[in-house]
C-alpha cells in the first residue's frame, strides 16, 4: 500500500509537470519509478497505459479547441505509432541490467535538454507566426525517432516533438503543443499494444498503473492553477532538476563505485540547481522592474 501511495505520488508530480510545461510526464515518472529497481521494460509499459487515459483527454481537448494541425498530427503520429511499437518489442527483449545505464542516461539527457529550452532558447518573447505545412519527410523523420526514443526510455515525445515545432516557426505555439498532445494517443496506444504482446499482462503491474492515472488525474487542475502562478523557466529548472539528478544519481553506480565521491558529487548537483533557481528568480524580477519602468515611461 505505501508504495502505491508512492507511486501515485509521482504520477502526481509527472502530470503536475507536464501539465505546466506541455511535456515531461514520461521522462519525469520513469525517473522516478527507475530508482525503484523496477526493470525498464516495466517500467516504459507502465507509464505508456497510464497514459493512454490522460493522452486521449488532452487530444480530445486540443480537437475541440481547434490547437490541432491535423496534417502534421498524421505525419507524426503514423511513422511514431509503428517505430514506438518496434521500440516497446525491442525493450522487452533487452535484458534489465544491460540497458538501465543506457536508459539514465537518455532520460539524463532528456533533462538536460528541457533545461535548455525553457531556460535559455524560450527567454525571449514568442514571434507570431503563420500556421504552415512542416515538410513531409521532416515530420515523418522526427516523428519515428520520437516514437522510438518514447517507447525505449519510458518517455520523449513532448520533449522530442515541441521543441522542434516551435523552432521550426511553421506552427504557432498552440498549435505545435496542441498537435504533438494529440499524436502522443496514437504513439502511447501501440508501445502498450506492443508490450501487451511482447511482455504480456501478466509482467504488467497494474497497480502501478492505476496509481500513476489516480495521481495525474488529480494533479491535471492544478498544474493548470500552477502555471499560472509561477514562471515557466522556473517549472522547468523544478522538472530538469527531478530528471538529472535521478538519472546521475542511477549512473553514479555504475560509473563511480566510491560512495563518498558519489555523495559529493549528488551535493554538487543539488547546489547548483539551487544556485540556478536563485539567479532565474532575480533574472525574472529584473525583467518584470524593467518592464514595469518602461510602462511607466510610457
Amino acid at each position: 500500500m505505501r508504495k502505491l501511495l508512492i507511486f501515485a505520488l509521482a504520477g502526481f508530480v509527472a502530470q503536475l509537470i507536464d501539465g505546466s510545461l506541455g511535456m515531461g510526464f514520461g521522462a519525469s515518472s520513469s525517473s522516478i519509478l527507475l530508482t525503484f529497481g523496477i526493470t525498464p521494460a516495466v517500467v516504459s509499459a507502465t507509464v505508456h497505459f497510464s497514459e493512454i487515459a490522460t493522452t486521449a483527454a488532452s487530444g480530445t481537448s486540443h480537437l475541440k479547441f481547434k490547437n490541432v494541425h491535423k496534417p502534421t498530427m498524421f505525419k507524426l503520429a503514423i511513422p511514431g505509432a509503428v517505430t514506438a511499437f518496434v521500440g516497446a518489442a525491442l525493450l522487452t527483449h533487452i535484458k534489465g541490467d544491460n540497458i538501465k545505464p543506457f536508459i539514465a542516461l537518455f532520460l539524463l539527457s532528456m533533462g538536460l535538454y528541457i533545461l535548455y529550452q525553457f531556460l535559455f532558447k524560450r527567454n525571449h518573447p514568442t514571434e507570431q507566426r503563420k500556421t504552415g505545412n512542416i515538410k513531409s519527410y521532416v515530420a515523418v523523420s522526427q516523428g519515428a525517432i520520437a516514437g522510438f526514443l518514447d517507447s525505449i526510455g519510458g518517455g520523449g515525445w513532448g520533449p522530442v516533438n515541441t521543441p522542434l515545432l516551435l523552432s521550426s516557426k511553421k506552427l504557432e505555439p498552440r498549435f505545435a503543443i496542441g498537435t504533438v498532445s494529440a499524436s502522443e494517443f496514437f504513439v502511447t496506444l501501440s508501445a502498450s499494444v506492443s508490450f501487451v504482446i511482447f511482455l504480456g499482462v501478466s509482467q504488467i503491474n497494474w497497480g502501478l498503473v492505476i496509481a500513476l492515472s489516480i495521481g495525474g488525474m488529480i494533479a491535471a487542475p492544478i498544474s493548470a492553477l500552477l502555471v499560472r502562478i509561477l514562471p515557466v523557466n522556473i517549472l522547468a529548472i523544478c522538472v530538469s532538476g527531478l530528471i538529472i539528478f535521478t538519472n546521475s544519481n542511477a549512473l553514479l553506480q555504475y560509473l563511480v563505485p566510491s560512495a563518498s565521491i558519489a555523495n559529493i558529487i549528488k551535493i554538487g548537483i543539488v547546489l547548483a540547481f539551487i544556485i540556478l533557481m536563485l539567479f532565474v528568480i532575480n533574472r525574472n524580477r529584473s525583467f518584470k522592474q524593467a518592464k514595469n519602468k518602461k510602462k511607466v515611461e510610457v
